[in-house]
């Protein structure tokens, strides 16, 4: 009896085996969203920088043919001067002249105001794509192990079910019976083990007696409380 209890043993280890499998096969697909939605929110966060510096730049520029727009119009503006025949006429091309460089002047005070962002924005931004390359390097890292588990659990799984297979055909029908029926009523765990007279399936005391006898026989025993096949684990041993 004492080798159908071993048998048993290692079925329960197959079976469990197989369960986490069963859970990580569908807990890693998951796990991959989940890390690919937090880089996406740290890298639109961080970006945040780069947004504005070309917000700005964008500005910049516009500014920039702006003034060259004024300055073509001011350099037209005194060809005509040249040509006037009256002094009313010149006067009102001097108006205009004088009104398009007081607009350039207020142009280039703005156009200082943004290169000044612009130069303090940069040094944010070079600094933010160093941090956004050191994380997704990590986060490349992350997706890579966790591929390589995805792609482990086929092989895993398949491994588990041969040995369980293999120990299945070693056991006794009825006792096979027995343990299936246990398991399905209790959590996927048919047998488990007993140390200090508490069953580690339940967390339950058992009989005294019965511990005793647990020890020392080779018979199949249950739990009185939750009815798992038990054995006797001295865990200071294997400690």
């Amino acid at each position: 009896m004492k080798g159908n209890l071993l048998l048993l043993i290692g079925l329960q280890e197959c079976d469990s085996q197989l369960v986490m499998l069963l859970s990580r096969k569908k807990n890693l697909p998951e796990q991959m969203d989940r890390l690919n939605q937090d880089f996406l929110a740290f890298k639109n966060g961080i970006e945040q920088n780069k947004i504005k510096y070309d917000e700005i730049k964008s500005r910049h520029n516009a500014k920039e043919k702006e003034i060259k727009k004024i300055n073509e119009s001011m350099a037209k503006a005194k060809e005509r001067l040249l040509e006037v025949k009256n002094n009313k006429e010149y006067q009102a091309i001097l108006k205009e002249i004088e009104v398009a460089e007081s607009s350039c002047g207020d142009i280039e005070t703005e156009i200082i105001s943004l290169l000044e962002e612009l130069d303090k924005l940069s040094v944010l931004v070079k600094k933010d794509e160093d941090t956004l390359n050191q994380q997704n390097k990590e986060h490349e890292e992350e997706k890579k192990k966790i591929e390589t588990d995805i792609n482990a659990i086929d092989s895993d799984f398949v491994n588990w079910e041969k040995q369980r297979d293999e120990l299945r055909k070693k056991v006794p029908g009825d006792i096979l019976a027995k343990y299936e029926k246990i398991k399905n009523r209790n959590n996927g765990i048919g047998v488990i083990s007993v140390w200090k007279a508490v069953c580690n399936g339940c967390h339950m005391n058992i009989p005294p007696q019965l511990y005793n006898e647990l020890q020392r026989s080779a018979e199949l025993f249950s739990c009185p409380n939750c009815n798992r096949i038990i054995y006797f684990e001295n865990r200071e041993k294997s400690a």
